[in-house]
């Protein structure tokens, strides 16, 4: 489907930026667009940017809602820093991404959009499309709403029906530009309209006018097209950080032979794990919305004492909720799973924004000695891998694992090869035997220190479990302060030993390079990506990326001490700088840290190291 009249541009990646009001659907076009850059054989990643305010009034900038979407024929870590191309379907869209997108960036506009009353809402003073303010841009102008009910008008929908379909047009515009072959998104519309067929005939007819008004008008000199990435062989899929999450449980449960219980309560940005998990009922898999935080983690521990791969999802205020039970799942050394998908705080903050702002909260935000291990996912992909790994840590070694991610990894997506699981790796349960006569509640194992789990109604395995302090072997209520002590000190000693089954920590660059840069969690991409550019341009420049955050890996010491220059990059007001600085004083630690609700851009890391590099 490549026009005759245009040349055709190859590019090396590209990035598009679709914004409108809540209510115009750019995340569905975001996504559509994101399943034919798959199709394409692109590598990609996205980021969804949805409007903090709840129900913010039409027209305004706070009410606009954006998708992002980078992508190319190498391998692509990030959803892109700026915009090549801005779809803006009002003023308002306009106005409030023109600081993401390159200065000789593409828009299209709908011009039906750009009327007084919208203008005033969006905070113009004059028409941007006439007043020269876009002057260095290509501005295609396009009716969208008119052009909209033209394709539609044969079959006889109301306008408001028929006006829902112009991000299709849109769509349709953004499809000619890169080549794409719009009719396969038509089995998208045949699938989620299956019970309104004239629904379906409507998008596909809409799709299709976009395209054919792309390819009529005489504003594009050239079309582009971004060639395949040479991708590992092997079955993939667009998948969310979210998405991804809830698979690396089931996969878990499959490994392990425990079946997965959610208890959770929804709240965003991590609501979509448990409507995930939700779904899967042919794998054992037990979901309970509970009617509030506490209640989600209290069940998950009943779900856990039971024998299942025990999950609760939330957020930081939520994980704020949770902090006494999970007090609870210490004491009784009994494994269980929570997902914190971290979003501005404090208190509500901003719920459809990312931070990295729960991590000391991950880490000391409960009464009393209660450690537990701590995982940071790093993308969307690899949240798949950190929950498989967070249930294989959990259940082997009998104790609680909080794993974060981020709202830009669980809402944003990307290229995930789904791998066999059969090459994932066996998970081993301490289980107890029925009538095992050395069984005793709380006796341990010499290499991981963990206690044994005794089922209940398993035969001869009757034991106490509870809230207050046992006695070490026995597991009877014991306050003997010595006694306290010492299960203090094992229940730490067994979080410390798990430094012995994760991997060593790895460098990206040389061991002798002038900085090393340090991060974890969600800003993986976007530093990977600095590093790897300065790296190219002859910058002596390293980077560790952190996974493991409880225990750190063993080697951590020793990386830190080859590196007179440290940096510390987190979105934060620098949490992870000074649990280093508390495990690891000895070194001398520079941050950055940037807390707008938004990731990190790759010219801003270039920009900081840079900085640091002439200091």
């Amino acid at each position: 489907m490549i026009s005759k009249k245009n040349k055709v541009v190859e590019l090396e990646h590209a990035v598009i930026r679709f914004a409108g009001d809540s209510g115009d659907g750019m995340q569905l076009t975001g996504s559509l667009f994101s399943d034919s850059t798959a199709f394409a054989g692109n590598d990609f990643a996205t980021f969804p940017d949805y409007p903090a305010e709840i129900r913010a009034p039409q027209g305004t900038v706070a009410g606009v809602s954006g998708f992002q979407i980078h992508f190319g024929h190498t391998d692509i870590h990030t959803s892109g820093d700026l915009a090549d191309v801005l779809i803006a379907m009002n003023p308002a869209s306009l106005k409030a991404n023109l600081r993401w997108i390159t200065k000789e960036a593409i828009i299209v506009v709908d011009t039906d959009a750009f009327v007084e009353k919208n203008l005033i809402k969006a905070g113009y003073d004059s028409d941007p499309l006439a007043d020269e303010s876009l002057v260095g841009h290509l501005i295609i102008k396009a009716p969208l709403t008119t052009l909209t009910r033209e394709a539609v008008k044969e079959l006889n929908l109301d306008n408001k029906t028929a006006q829902k379909s112009k991000n299709m047009f849109a769509l349709g515009i953004v499809f000619y530009m890169f080549n794409r072959d719009y009719k396969k998104t038509f089995s998208f519309f045949e699938t989620k309209f299956k019970s309104n067929p004239l629904i379906v005939e409507a998008n596909k007819r809409v799709l299709e006018a976009g395209y054919n008004f792309g390819d009529t008008i005489e504003a594009f000199a050239s079309t582009y097209k971004v060639n395949p990435a040479q991708l590992e062989k092997g079955r993939y899929r667009n998948v969310t950080g979210n998405l991804a999450t809830a698979w690396g449980f089931l996969a878990a449960s499959q490994q392990s032979g425990r079946n997965v219980f959610l208890g959770s309560y929804p709240i965003t940005p991590a609501s979509e794990i448990l409507q995930e998990l939700s779904k899967h009922k042919e794998f054992s898999c037990v979901s309970f919305q509970a009617e509030d935080e506490i209640a989600g983690i209290v069940s998950t521990i009943g779900a856990s004492f039971a024998g299942a791969l025990a999950v609760t999802t939330t957020s930081g205020p939520g994980l704020s909720l949770k902090s006494e039970a999970i007090g609870l799942a210490v004491i009784t050394e009994l494994p269980m799973v929570i997902v914190d998908v971290q979003r501005g705080g404090p208190s509500t903050g901003l719920p459809t924004k990312s931070e990295q702002s729960d991590l000391m909260q991950a880490l000391f935000g409960r009464n009393g000695e209660a450690p537990v291990i701590i995982l940071a996912a790093s993308s969307a992909a690899d949240c798949f891998y950190s929950a498989f790994e967070a249930s294989k840590l959990a259940l082997e070694h009998m104790t609680p694992v909080i794993l974060l991610t981020d709202g830009s990894i669980a809402n944003g997506s990307e290229v995930f090869r789904i791998p066999k699981v059969s090459e994932l790796g066996e998970i081993t349960p301490p289980l107890v035997e029925a009538n095992d006569s050395t069984y005793k509640p709380y006796a341990r194992d010499e290499e991981k220190y963990r206690r044994r789990w005794a089922l209940p109604g398993t035969e001869g395995l009757r034991h106490r479990i509870g809230g207050l302090e046992k006695e070490n072997i026995s597991g009877n209520v014991s306050m003997d302060p010595l006694n306290h002590e010492l299960m203090t000190k094992l229940r730490e000693e067994k979080v410390n030993r798990v430094a012995n089954y994760i991997p060593e920590q790895e460098v990206i660059g040389d061991d002798d390079a002038d900085l090393l840069v340090v991060s974890w969690g969600g800003t993986y991409g976007v530093l990977l990506t600095a590093i790897e550019k300065l790296i190219s341009e002859g910058k002596s420049v390293s980077l560790v990326h952190f996974k493991h955050i409880m225990p750190l890996p063993r080697n951590t010491r020793d990386i830190l001490s080859r590196y007179k220059k440290i940096v510390v990059c987190e979105i934060n007001m620098g949490q992870f700088v000074n649990y280093l600085r508390m495990q690891f004083p000895e070194f001398s630690y520079k941050q950055y840290n940037k807390v707008q609700g938004l990731p990190f851009m790759v010219a801003e890391i270039v920009d900081k190291v840079n900085e640091l590099l002439n200091d």
